[in-house]
């Protein structure tokens, strides 16, 4: 029977973070045609490219401005920031009330709590002292059992303008790694699937203060 890789080792594959001689016999099990791998390979070449380059898109402001008024009434509020449907916001300290204009020259951290089957995902967000960089930490939880630890899995931290950080969760499901503040960022799980979870935060911190002219 045909020896398949795991969904990890493909990722570490696409992140160019395997051996020479990993790559070549992962290179070669390509090659033999084996359709679920090459189906993995191109998903997740697809997740790499689209954190790397979403963030060259920027719609007009007015436009913005038109579908938060659009949306504002319909009840999605809790679903705006998730860029999966499987994904339900449990928490989000940005949703709590806060008095007015506080966000608008953005704040120092974020708390936030996820559910997307199999996992709940606890995330924080803030910002590094001294410096123009956004801490990522976060928790997994496997809800399928909770006695199990989603160790090993995958995450992958875009701030969508081609800052991408790649890191594992460890023997507790923690996670922590940083990127270069863009305002906006993305988050991608592994899943034991095969496919990713992700979640696009605009304004991961609040509005970007403006630079002085």
């Amino acid at each position: 029977m045909m020896e398949h890789f795991s969904v990890e080792k493909w990722i570490d594959f696409v992140n160019k973070a395997v051996t020479s001689s990993e790559r070549e016999k992962m290179d070669k099990h390509l090659h033999i045609g084996c359709e679920p791998c090459r189906k993995t390979v191109s998903l997740w070449q697809r997740v790499r490219s689209s954190a790397a380059t979403e963030g060259n898109y920027q719609p007009p402001e007015s436009a913005v401005r038109i579908a938060k008024a659009a949306f504002a009434g319909a009840g999605l509020g809790s679903r705006k920031k998730g860029a999966d449907s499987r994904v339900k916001v449990l928490f989000d300290s940005f949703l709590q009330p806060i008095f007015a204009g506080a966000r608008s020259a953005g704040t120092g951290a974020r708390q936030m709590l996820y559910r997307a089957d199999p996992y709940q995902i606890d995330v924080q967000l803030e910002m590094k002292p001294n410096g123009n960089r956004v801490v990522v930490t976060g928790q997994l939880l496997n809800l399928s059992d909770p006695k199990i630890i989603a160790v090993g899995t995958r995450v992958l931290v875009s701030n969508m303008h081609g800052d991408v950080m790649n890191t594992v969760a460890n023997e507790f499901g923690e996670f922590s790694g940083e990127v270069k503040n863009s305002g906006d960022l993305q988050l991608t799980f592994a899943t034991p699937s095969g496919e990713p979870i992700m979640i696009s935060l605009r304004e991961a911190l609040g509005r970007l203060p403006e630079e002085k002219a």
